[in-house]
């Protein structure tokens, strides 16, 4: 059974997900294996009492890269990305509210 602190590893704050919050949109970083459904549910779960309702959730699949120090080569993590727009009658969440 999966758990909803599990399932949302992190919110992703740049300038392009800043950028997003004014259509109700917030990006995250989820587990590799977490569905649509289960991220959506893991959402409402986590911020509850916001009142918050999501309407849609897309999933980017974030490939690993190659990369460089010094002599040494290696890549990055593979991590999946999850871009949760939220209905219009949905509450804000919180977390992103003084970052603009």
């Amino acid at each position: 059974m999966k758990f909803a602190h599990d399932i949302i590893i992190r919110p992703i704050i740049t300038e392009a997900a800043m950028d997003l919050m004014a259509s109700k949109k917030y990006v995250f970083e989820v587990q590799k294996d977490a569905t649509k459904a289960e991220i959506a549910s893991a959402i409402e779960e986590v911020f509850q009492a916001n009142k918050v309702k999501v309407a849609s959730v897309h999933t980017i699949n974030m490939k690993k890269k190659p990369k460089r120090l010094g002599v040494h080569y290696g890549y990055t993590s593979e991590w999946k990305k999850a871009i949760v727009t939220l209905a219009e009658d949905s509450g804000e969440i919180e977390f992103f509210e003084g970052l603009n």
